[in-house]
């Protein structure tokens, strides 16, 4: 038999369907979750109206609301199964939604009005896990407060753990069944795991109910255990330290935790790829660009200050707009994005791409080079000189190259190969092409061997004059 809630979604009617107590069908309460519903032990079941559309927001605004989700998208094997459940989440197609142990279930419409029966699998917890559980909950009675807060800490899923109990569902916990015949996670179990992350959101205990207890048997059994609700007189060990020990301790301080180690690779934001459209102004494969790269840069500047010796420096600069465009440049944005780096920075698309290959070969250190002309101190001069001197002290006359210099630029003779000089004091190989200077290697502190790295690569160039007059010894 079927019936028709008020959105005009199918729900198949079964022997056990039951209207929660207060909340009509098709209803909701204002936080859109059916606070009622029959909660006892073995057996209990809740139903939960069907949900409003959620279009223009997330499914999960908590971590344990995104920790299921990521059970969910960790593992299907097929990304547009996912789109199309996201979709029928969003357009309010999944119904009146039926959680009891082990089980979730409830009837999702096609966008053509056929209706299929969704259940997602979740493996119960066993007695002895739940004593575990219990065990571990009597122990920390903020645990219980915030449950019954409607909130569920990252402490109490790690104190479970430590006991032996997964609370939340791992990649491939979620087992899909839906009368469509998919074997694995179709549009209609998907979008039945998108609602029900709204409302984990709202409610944590539909989590444990689906590992095997409601709300009311839990908190009977933490009495019969002797928890906070337990009438035997014996109080349960609050968290913290005693007042009058904290006072006594005087000012002994506990030692500070080590530094964790540095994440192996940066992190990754979540995608953007939804099917709303997005907000006016807003470019989503910008933003996740954007975010990929200031993770990138986040981890970077980690890694320098879990360095040895990294107080020992001083602070860099912050950098301007032009210069921190080229570093997003060098990330490879797509080519919309480059197109408005390029605009951006002033540079235009091929400077933009000489000012790319600088900073890949040194960074900020590469880009002041190419960008600065600096005239060159007395003492700098003379050292300067004195390196360049050196590097050809042993070779004859002939074989010296002939440098034109002004200001902290040399320019070997012909003019297609020229040597800078950085503000540290190491020398950067530089060649023409096609009437532009770019860098043509790594920084060297001896300028032959800078001069050897740019003559090098200018020979491999199509455009390399060879009657330049290079050296023949460098």
């Amino acid at each position: 038999m079927t019936r028709y809630d008020g959105d005009g979604a199918e729900v198949e009617e079964t022997d056990d369907w039951y209207e929660p107590e207060g909340v009509p069908v098709g209803g909701a309460a204002p936080d859109g979750t059916d606070p009622e519903g029959t909660d006892g032990g073995a057996g209990a079941e809740r139903t939960f109206a069907a949900l409003p559309p959620a279009r223009g927001r997330g499914f999960a605004q908590t971590w344990w609301g995104r920790a299921w989700l990521t059970a969910l998208e960790g593992t299907a094997l097929d990304t547009q199964q996912l789109k199309a459940g996201r979709r029928l989440a969003r357009a309010g197609a999944v119904g009146a939604v039926s959680v009891r142990p082990g089980r979730i279930t409830a009837v999702v419409q096609d966008r053509d009005r056929t209706a299929h029966r969704a259940d997602v699998l979740l493996q119960e917890l066993s007695d002895e896990q739940w004593d575990r559980f219990l065990d571990m909950a009597v122990e920390r009675a903020g645990h219980v407060a915030a449950l019954l807060d409607r909130e569920m800490p990252p402490h109490l899923v790690e104190d479970a753990e430590l006991a032996g109990v997964e609370l939340l569902p791992g990649l491939g916990d979620l087992e899909p069944e839906c009368d469509c015949g998919a074997w694995d996670h179709c549009g209609h179990t998907a979008a039945l795991c998108y609602q029900v992350a709204r409302l984990l959101d709202h409610d944590p205990f539909v989590l444990l109910l689906v590992r095997g207890r409601g709300e009311r048997a839990l908190l009977d059994a933490l009495q019969s255990h002797g928890g906070p609700s337990s009438t035997s007189g014996k109080r349960p060990r609050l968290e913290g330290v005693d007042a009058a020990e904290a006072f006594a301790a005087g000012g002994i301080r506990p030692a500070l935790p080590g530094v964790p180690p540095l994440p192996a690779e940066p992190g990754v934001p979540p995608s953007l790829d939804t099917d709303e459209p997005p907000t006016a102004g807003v470019d989503p494969s910008a933003l996740e660009f954007l975010a990929a790269r200031t993770a990138v840069q986040a981890h970077r500047l980690l890694a320098e200050a879990l360095r040895e010796g990294h107080e020992r420096h001083p602070p860099a600069p912050e950098p301007t707009v032009a210069r921190d465009a080229v570093r997003l440049a060098a990330g490879e944005p797509p080519r919309a994005v480059t197109a408005r780096l390029a605009d951006g920075s002033g540079r235009g698309r091929e400077g933009l791409a000489v000012a790319v290959r600088a900073w890949r070969q040194g960074g900020a250190a590469a880009l002041t080079v190419l960008d600065e002309e600096w005239t060159v101190d007395a003492e700098a001069l003379a050292r300067a000189g004195a390196a360049l001197a050196s590097a050809w002290a042993e070779s004859d006359e002939a074989e010296r190259p002939v440098l034109r210099a002004r200001a902290n630029r040399w320019t070997l003779d012909g003019g297609r190969i020229q040597l800078r000089l950085g503000r540290d004091g190491r020398w950067w190989p530089y060649r023409k092409e096609r009437g532009r200077w770019v860098p043509a290697g790594d920084a060297a502190q001896d300028p032959a061997t800078a001069l050897a790295t740019a003559d090098s690569e200018a020979r491999t160039e199509p455009e390399a004059d060879t009657a330049a007059g290079r050296p023949s010894g460098t």
